[in-house]
């Protein structure tokens, strides 16, 4: 611990040792101590059987991708905590009752191995759809495995493709099956200071995976190198990401890259003829200027030849932003955030005359609405919806998934047939997630604080109808606050039956740091401007306690990972506004965070503290060092897992123990796998969830 702590009992190092034997025994010693305090109430067995049931349910919707022919799912429920991975034919899904033909079951799989395997996914080959690489997790970590898998024979290819575990990735490569791109560890000094693969290699079957052809290669001080198969045109493209938010993208042909020459805050992609580019900052190309959150087009052809001359498909405004783009076959699909509700555009290139110039007219764009026509009777604050698209088969055809949910609507699947011209022909609503909380006794509102210098936070309120009494009523605001994150209207299961069901107000604060209003919303609060993030949060609970809605004895705060910062600086920084924190796998300590784990990837987002320069004011939003022993603070429940390899169980560990010796109330929560996501099954995930909102009712009611 650095001398910036001087002042405080210095926490011990073993708490540095993720999995030592000190380390554990402090863990399972204040683990059961939150379970005897927390976990025997009747309250809390109820909450925890009420989210498990939910999580269990054989009602949920069973999200689908499309391969080839088959529609391929993974599946939890009570039999299977780890999973299924299935799949079934478009007929059978749509019938509502489909025949499954289970591919591969983790439980029996970890089983048999002795491992408690976590699924992190699976890609079938495009092409051939006779095999898939799939990834699996040892208890949730960041670092995984992938092995090749048969799907005719149900098993691992003994001789397939194989990723040994660490923090990388294996990708298909050819049509044919016989390639993959391969970003791993290869010996001493082949992983960046944040602990990712700095090559990326061309690997035919049957080659050690680091004696394939050398993609790209990066320095050791970047973040990651990355490279990927663009199979419409047979092309590979890779990059070097220099930073979280800057990169260097290129284009692989026969041994030789070609730079794209962009701002390297830019997110580039080429679209078979066309190249697409959204803008973080403003960009002058000496021929014209275009503004940051902008999406631009040209011809990619074009662009190689060195024209810069770009069509703007989107101009941000005041309250508009780019939340997504994706293309099918002859679209880009857009999702717009309008004061942080989602809206979606359909923009069509220009076709190309026999001449191969463009035809008159240029692009076309037109604003869908799929909503309205998948639910017809929302109105007033139901329609404040989120709607994700994402497109089915997009080298083949247009049609899309379309995902409506909201605070007070259960999630609605459906499938949305999109014409080459870009007319919505018909929409199919396939499947609804069931009411698991009555979303007609929400009152859902937008409101907007103001932040101390005159900005305008919106946050979401839930709040029941009908629980009695009226006045203040224990609250529970969450935030986020940061990587450009934004914080839409999502169903809410776990809160509805632990939370909203028992009369407590839910409120979700849009904070800058946040991507809400597109990049610079986010830049707003990077780095020396972190405490805008931080003021922004305590706007919104200060206005919860002006309008009445809550008191500050009432008022409970929570959030996550980044969320977990916000929650550190909330703690010692505002402790009046609250009445009790939740600080979920958080960074806490931002002297040492860039040595920890994946820490050194975030320089972009906080600073660097090995810079006097920055750690001048990164010390004024890191926790541990604002922490005073002799203050008052609400409060506070740390939750992380022992398998978080991405945020180390440190920052959690050491302020808990800091803020025990010093006498504050703090109860502890470490999951011993799980990941970042601080679980790996359902039960686990109900378990963690229902001690959070045992705890909440415990300190606020």
């Amino acid at each position: 611990m650095s001398s910036d702590t001087a002042a405080n009992p210095t926490p011990p190092a073993y708490l540095d040792e993720i999995s030592g034997e000190q380390a554990l025994a402090w863990v399972r010693t204040h683990n059961a101590h939150t379970l005897a305090t927390l976990g025997q109430t009747e309250r809390f067995r109820e909450i925890e059987t009420d989210i498990l049931r939910v999580y269990h349910s054989t009602d949920k919707i069973a999200h689908v991708r499309q391969r080839g022919d088959w529609l391929y799912n993974f599946w939890k429920d009570a039999t299977h905590e780890r999973g299924l991975w299935r799949r079934c034919s478009w007929q059978q899904y749509k019938s509502g009752d489909p025949h499954w033909e289970v591919l591969l079951d983790i439980d029996a799989l970890a089983a048999a191995e002795g491992q408690p395997w976590v699924w992190h996914g699976a890609q079938v080959h495009p092409v051939t759809g006779d095999s898939a690489l799939i990834t699996l997790s040892r208890g949730g970590s960041d670092a995984d495995t992938t092995r090749e898998f048969c799907l005719r024979t149900k098993t691992f290819l003994p001789d397939g493709f194989f990723r040994p575990e660490g923090k990388g990735s294996l990708q298909w490569a050819s049509a044919d099956g016989n390639m993959v791109l391969a970003a791993v560890e290869c010996g001493p000094d082949t992983l960046t200071t944040s602990g990712y693969p700095r090559t990326v290699r061309l690997v035919r079957r049957g080659q050690d995976l680091c004696e394939g052809e050398l993609i790209c290669a990066g320095a050791r001080d970047d973040i990651v190198t990355y490279a990927y198969w663009d199979r419409r045109d047979d092309r590979i493209f890779a990059g070097r990401a220099t930073t979280f938010y800057t990169s260097e993208t290129y284009q692989w042909q026969q041994g030789n890259l070609t730079h794209l020459d962009l701002p390297p805050d830019a997110e580039p992609a080429v679209w078979g003829p066309w190249l697409l580019v959204h803008l973080r900052h403003t960009w002058d190309t000496g021929a014209a200027s275009y503004p940051a959150g902008a999406l631009l087009a040209c011809r990619y052809e074009h662009f190689q030849r060195g024209d810069r001359t770009f069509t703007t498909l989107f101009t941000p405004t005041a309250s508009e932003s780019i939340a997504d783009v994706s293309v099918t076959a002859n679209h880009v699909v857009l999702t717009v955030l309008r004061d942080v509700v989602t809206h979606t555009d359909l923009l069509t290139p220009p076709a190309r005359g026999d001449s191969g110039a463009d035809d008159d007219g240029g692009w076309q764009r037109r604003e869908i609405d799929l909503v309205s026509s998948l639910l017809p009777d929302l109105e007033g604050a139901a329609a404040i919806v989120n709607c994700t698209l994402t497109p089915i088969a997009p080298l083949d055809h247009d049609d899309l998934w379309v995902v409506v949910e909201s605070f007070n609507l259960p999630t609605t699947l459906a499938r949305a047939q999109i014409s080459p011209a870009g007319h919505v022909e018909a929409i199919e609503k396939l499947a609804q997630m069931p009411e698991f909380y009555p979303g007609d006794n929400i009152r859902v509102t937008q409101h907007f604080a103001t932040s101390s210098d005159g900005t305008k936070i919106p946050y979401f309120l839930l709040a029941p109808k009908t629980h009695q009494p009226a006045g203040p009523r224990p609250t529970l605001l969450y935030g986020y606050g940061g990587f450009e994150v934004s914080l839409t209207p999502t169903y809410l299961p776990a809160v509805g039956k632990g939370w909203l069901e028992r009369g407590g107000v839910y409120a979700i604060a849009n904070i800058r740091g946040g991507g809400e209003y597109g990049p610079s919303w986010h830049q707003a609060a990077l780095r020396e401007h972190r405490h805008l993030a931080y003021e922004d949060c305590a706007a919104v609970a200060r206005d919860l306690t002006e309008r009445q809605v809550t008191t500050a004895a009432q008022l409970g705060i929570q959030g996550g990972s980044n969320g977990g910062l916000l929650m550190g600086n909330m703690l010692t920084g505002y402790p009046e506004l609250f009445g009790a924190v939740v600080c979920q796998v958080p960074l806490l300590d931002m002297r040492r965070y860039t040595k920890l784990l994946a820490g050194a990837s975030w320089q972009a987002e906080y600073g660097d503290p090995d810079d006097p320069d920055d750690w001048a004011f990164l010390q004024s939003f890191s926790p541990l060092h604002r922490f005073d022993p002799d203050a008052s603070y609400p409060p506070v429940l740390f939750t992380t897992s022992t398998k978080d390899d991405r945020v180390h169980p440190a920052h959690a560990r050491t302020m808990a123990y800091l803020m025990l010796e010093a006498g504050k109330d703090v109860t502890y929560w470490e999951n011993t796998e799980g990941g970042h996501g601080g679980a790996a099954t359902d039960a686990q995930r109900a378990q963690m969830q229902a001690l959070i909102f045992e705890f909440l009712w415990q300190r606020l009611a």
